[in-house]
């Protein structure tokens, strides 16, 4: 009886010899891996998948991850009741998820203080700060009287899609799966990407400005983990279904309370606390790559 299915992405193809090194490490636990069906190539990854007998801890996931990535391939951990469970919803983050950036950072950069607002975006993203909100109040006061043209400046000259980012959110569209974006960061972005993806719907935080400067504070109530995972929820339920039937997307620790029950969790390009947790990490593949998860 299948109670995991393992499935191996990469960019080149996949070694025969990796696929003996992973069954040998797995039987290490008592688990047996058998493989499904042929290597696969779907013009632009390889992928191979296997099925196991017993399912598979944190610390025993993490060294089988530890083991693809030697070969610059990515392991994902499917749950077996997937297919009955099919996929309707895709929820994002947006900061170094979907985009190459931490947009606060690049707007404290043009005024000297990306140092300071950087470090608090770390220690926050790598769960050292546990209160998102009085995170991001720090960080915005630090950006008072910031010209509000440096936004533009910011999406114009820095702000690029990841990798894939652009074949995902196609490739879900055409499968009719509703598009949402959750973002701890500012609508100025999320709004500017909602246009250029066709998101379905995007939720974050709106800095106030005056005079043509920001004030330094956020209008309204911030959009933290667990706002990220209401939204997600409340989208599940206008569509009739659970977040059972999502796909979520993140990379800090203010994105697992929304990834956490989702059908699929994604870790891209992730912290390690985000990695150990998710159903898949992927650190050389691109986000395009998680349509292989619903294939």
């Amino acid at each position: 009886m299948s109670l995991l299915t393992l499935l191996a992405i990469s960019r080149d193809p996949i070694a025969q010899k990796f696929s003996f090194e992973l069954k040998e490490a797995a039987l290490q636990y008592g688990a047996s891996l058998h493989t499904e069906g042929e290597q696969s190539f779907n013009g632009t990854y390889y992928s191979e998948r296997w099925v196991s007998n017993q399912l598979l801890d944190t610390q025993q996931r993490e060294h089988l991850r530890l083991i693809t990535n030697k070969y610059s391939a990515d392991l994902c951990f499917l749950k077996p009741d997937l297919n009955t469970n099919p996929i309707r919803v895709l929820a994002m983050d947006m900061d170094s998820t979907l985009i190459n950036i931490e947009c606060i950072d690049e707007i404290a950069d043009f005024t000297g203080k990306k140092a300071a607002v950087a470090q608090i975006t770390e220690a926050t993203m790598r769960g050292e700060i546990k209160d998102f909100k009085e995170s991001l109040r720090r960080r915005v006061a630090l950006l008072e009287g910031v010209p509000a043209d440096t936004l533009e400046a910011v999406y114009r000259e820095r702000l690029r899609p990841n990798p894939g980012a652009a074949e995902l959110l196609a490739g879900a569209h055409e499968r009719g799966i509703f598009t949402l974006l959750v973002s701890g960061g500012f609508t100025f972005f999320t709004e500017k990407l909602r246009q250029q993806f066709d998101l379905k719907r995007t939720q974050a935080n709106t800095l106030e400005i005056i005079d043509n400067r920001l004030t330094g504070k956020v209008l309204g109530d911030i959009v933290d983990g667990f706002a990220k995972a209401f939204y997600l929820d409340e989208v599940c339920s206008n569509l009739g279904c659970t977040k059972v039937n999502s796909m979520t997307m993140g990379d800090g620790a203010n994105d697992l309370i929304m990834m956490t029950g989702s059908g699929i969790s994604v870790a891209y390009r992730a912290k390690p606390v985000v990695k150990e947790k998710a159903d898949a990490a992927f650190d050389y593949v691109g986000l395009d790559a998680a349509l292989l998860l619903i294939a």
